[in-house]
């Protein structure tokens, strides 16, 4: 699942992450705010694991999956009212989270994520984590005119914290976050935490590297001692 340890990863001075199925998982709201939509209009109710896989891109592309391109402009705002209101529930940090970033944050790592949830609800769910205390720059949907995979996207977050593409490491879950790595030729090492499995995300065969979770891939990129898990997650 992944190639020869790369630890020269650990010369990368800017660490980009994506947020859902990465960092967090957020899909129990995510869920419930679809199931909401479908309700009031009365749809079939999809499955967590039908939600699961439909998200990437954003919220209007994974309502367009679901529930057809037709409905979106009547169900994105019911969506919002719903998820504004719900959207701590069910979250939690993926296992090695906090662990990777903490040791990124002591290396003097610049960390930085980039994500197509809405920004201040990517800001939000950090701070509810106590993850944000690590992040440099923290950017999403409606932050900027752009969203991933486009270029302008990254590179604003780049412009931002005063880092180049060639000094930065991107780590995501989806095809979105490899397109937007590899826009701007910036290495990544993908995570099979979220939405895509890894038969899926290896369709990108030029990424630098798959990982069963952030243990693995902390381990694997940057030479982290594994911590204790008996003890501690």
């Amino acid at each position: 699942m992944i190639k020869s340890p790369s630890y020269e990863s650990n010369d990368k001075k800017c660490i980009i992450f994506d947020l859902d199925g990465t960092l967090v998982d957020h899909f129990v709201a995510i869920t419930q705010s679809i199931h909401h939509v479908q309700n009031i209009l009365t749809l079939p109710i999809s499955t967590k694991n039908e939600v699961i896989t439909a998200v990437g891109g954003g919220i209007e592309l994974t309502l367009e999956r679901l529930i057809g391109k037709k409905r979106v402009t009547v169900a994105l705002p019911l969506f919002k009212e719903h998820i504004e209101k719900n959207l701590l529930k069910g979250l939690f940090a993926l296992p090695g989270a906090n662990w990777l970033l903490e040791n990124l944050y002591a290396s003097g790592k610049k960390i930085a994520v980039l994500t197509n949830k809405y920004g201040p609800h990517s800001r939000a769910i950090l701070d509810h984590l106590e993850l944000s205390k690590y992040i440099t720059a923290n950017f999403g949907t409606g932050d900027t005119p752009y969203r991933k995979p486009h270029p302008k996207f990254t590179e604003h977050l780049l412009s931002t914290i005063k880092a180049s593409p060639q000094d930065s490491l991107f780590i995501g879950d989806s095809p979105f976050d490899y397109a937007s790595a590899n826009a701007l030729s910036i290495p990544c090492h993908m995570v099979t935490t979220g939405s895509h499995t890894a038969k899926q995300l290896k369709l990108e065969p030029r990424a630098s590297g798959y990982h069963k979770d952030l243990y693995e891939l902390g381990n694997h990129c940057f030479n982290l001692q594994l911590p204790d898990l008996t003890r501690s997650n």
